[in-house]
């Protein structure tokens, strides 16, 4: 401390030189005001020296007094101006970022946005385009025996309930397919028109089938009673599993980018035998890198392709299934899926730069 009190004037009149050449070399206010504070804040040479003054002999004391308060002053005339001139320029730089050029035509309706649902399904479909398989549409009011019957499930089994299915009032039809008195439905699943690409196309068969499907889920306030589906379907000779296995890692590249893969886990579902829970590992997982369920998937049951009027014995294939809302959730980080149906502009407008 009482080295620090010690007066030397030639100390203190080169620190003060030293700061002013910094004050001319300054090229924004922060700079500028890190200066003040090294050359004339409470630590500085300047203020020591002012405050040592007092220590002084008083023969001293006056010369010292004189010293300091020239070296303040030029200090003060070369901080001032150059405060002024930092502070135009800092303004002269804000207007300029803000001039608005009132010539120019301007957009006086907000333009929309397509809704990345629309949009992800047109990506689905130009995976299975690149791979030279058929897109099919079917209706969404089906008859049951297409979208139940043909699927290999039995008369008593839960998915047919009024909890899980929109039955059509008045619902006896002929179909497409010549099946009288077949009850009609709003379809639970894009399933029912593989059986319709079977009928109409035969086989051998590549078909995926991106639409809305209807279950009413009305007590479980996650889901929504409307939501996309796409469901993929391949008949041919000898196909097998690892067929399947290797078309899914490819689709989990194109939703989800470089490293996503995927893994089957063995389930049960009545128009696949074997069946096998999908899941994808998300390199961009929140948290951390992680498997997430996708969908369902496996070898389509040899009831499906009799129903089809198919020979399981000269014929295999592989079928599979994932919520396209799911893949949007978590493509782009979403945490409500009923942001996807309440139709704020806003939430769609957050993704047109992506398009």
């Amino acid at each position: 401390m009482a080295e620090s009190l010690t007066f030397d004037a030639q100390t203190v009149t080169e620190a003060v030189a030293e700061g002013i050449a910094k004050i001319a070399q300054a090229t924004d206010l922060e700079e500028l005001k890190a200066i003040k504070t090294e050359y004339a804040g409470a630590e500085s040479a300047m203020t020591l020296a002012s405050k040592a003054i007092g220590s002084l002999p008083a023969d001293r004391k006056k010369d010292a007094g004189k010293l300091m308060g020239k070296l303040r002053a030029d200090f003060g005339r070369a901080y001032g101006p150059k405060e002024a001139e930092l502070k135009a320029k800092a303004e002269a730089e804000a207007l300029a970022a803000e001039t608005v050029d009132m010539t120019l035509p301007v957009t006086r309706k907000p333009l929309g946005a397509r809704h990345p649902l629309a949009k992800l399904m047109e990506d689905w479909e130009d995976f299975f385009v690149s791979m030279g398989w058929h897109i099919s549409s079917g209706p969404e009011v089906e008859a049951e025996w297409y979208n139940f019957d043909a699927l290999n499930f039995g008369p008593d089994h839960p998915a047919r309930q009024m909890q899980d299915t929109f039955y059509v009032k008045g619902n006896q039809a002929t179909d497409a397919a010549g099946f009288v008195g077949s009850n009609m439905v709003v379809r639970t699943q894009t399933s029912s028109d593989q059986v319709r690409a079977l009928l109409e196309y035969g086989v051998p068969l590549y078909v995926a089938s991106p639409g809305r499907v209807f279950r009413t889920d009305e007590l479980d306030a996650t889901h929504t009673p409307v939501f996309h589906q796409c469901e993929a379907l391949a008949v041919d000779k000898h196909l097998t599993m690892a067929d399947l296995k290797g078309v899914l890692d490819k689709l989990a590249v194109a939703m989800f980018g470089e490293g996503a893969k995927t893994r089957l886990r063995p389930s049960y579902f009545p128009f696949t035998e074997p069946s096998a829970e999908l899941d994808l590992w998300f390199p961009d997982k929140k948290g951390g890198p992680g498997w997430l369920e996708w969908g369902g998937c496996g070898m389509v049951n040899p009831n499906v392709l009799k129903s089809a009027g198919i020979d399981p014995e000269q014929y295999t294939g592989f079928a599979f299934g994932m919520g396209i809302e799911r893949t949007l959730l978590l493509r782009s980080d979403i945490n409500d899926m009923h942001d996807l149906v309440e139709g704020d502009v806003r939430f769609a407008g957050q993704f047109v730069m992506g398009e």
